[in-house]
């Protein structure tokens, strides 16, 4: 018999060099993708942050060119951020106070949607309503119908109740858009949450309404957050709704005030590019505050 015993030094040897060639192949794709995907990640953030860089570029140009053709302007100018914290000019006049009533509807927006959310997606899913998972469905057969195509109907509805011009038909609407989403994602994400929790709850004593305070909305805590900024960012950005149903200078928001600018001949593009600048600040800042309670590893403890 020629075959070679088990332990024989080259069989050894060579079933060696073949786990270091097998770690060195594996090590050499992981670096391939490592390399791959950073450059896919730089890719996509230059692409994401160059729309956004060449409008600090506009807001910087003392004279406003729409197209500035550098990639820095040679004497860069922060009078335009100067114009809008003092509004300085004639479209700004009333900028702050529209920022104001920007921040009030998607706070607004915001706290509806969450509440109206949470409590239908509790009824549905933790009190067990009968047939609630239906209920839950129709909701999202609003979205079959896209906004654009219920502005006319629901500027009508509003002009009816007497809400034409009010912050609140707006808020009214991206509720109405937002909830039937916020619904789905809570129920969904309250079935990772154990039964147990509310039946132990209610042998205490505990009434549905101290669940709801006390166990389902502590728990809920990461989804909440999620529904509450994504309400906060459709009302924030959603421009057709707000061009429709404000009209008054009182009610107006940034968002519906900024296409003002279009009506001039001689459109002031840098202090436009200024104030979008500045109106994107508070979506960033209120994301990067509620970042840290989205961790799913609240839902274990």
């Amino acid at each position: 018999m020629t075959g070679r015993s088990p332990n024989d030094p080259a069989m050894g040897r060579a079933a060696a060099r073949d786990r270091t060639a097998r770690r060195r192949y594996r090590r050499g794709w992981r670096l391939a993708g490592g390399i791959a995907g950073a450059t896919v990640g730089v890719v996509l953030l230059i692409w994401t942050l160059l729309p956004v860089y060449n409008m600090l570029l506009i807001a910087l140009d003392d004279e406003g060119d729409e197209f500035t053709g550098s990639l820095w302007p040679q004497d860069p100018s922060f009078g335009s951020f100067r114009a809008v914290w003092t509004q300085d000019h004639w479209y700004l006049e009333h900028f702050w106070h529209q920022f104001g009533n920007s921040i009030f509807l998607g706070a607004a927006t915001m706290v509806l949607t969450v509440v109206i959310g949470s409590l239908a997606s509790f009824a549905i899913g933790r009190m067990q309503l009968r047939r609630g998972q239906i209920i839950g469905d129709a909701a999202l057969l609003t979205y079959m119908l896209p906004m654009a195509v219920l502005i006319i109907p629901f500027v009508h509805i509003m002009h009816v109740y007497g809400l034409s011009d009010s912050l609140w038909a707006v808020i009214s609407a991206y509720v109405a858009f937002a909830t039937p989403y916020a619904i789905l994602i809570l129920h969904q994400y309250g079935k990772l949450l154990p039964m147990e929790l509310d039946e132990c709850a209610k042998i205490d004593g505990a009434s549905p309404v101290q669940i709801y305070l006390r166990i389902y909305l502590p728990l809920m805590t990461p989804a909440l957050v999620a529904v509450g900024v994504y309400a906060l960012l459709l009302a924030w950005n959603d421009y057709l709704f707000q061009f429709m149903l404000l009209s008054s200078t009182r009610n107006m928001t940034v968002a519906a005030a900024i296409a003002q600018f279009f009506d001039s001949d001689e459109a002031p593009w840098n202090h436009m590019m200024a104030v979008a600048l500045v109106y994107c600040l508070p979506p960033i800042a209120i994301y990067f505050a509620l970042r840290r309670f989205m961790s799913l590893d609240r839902v274990h403890t």
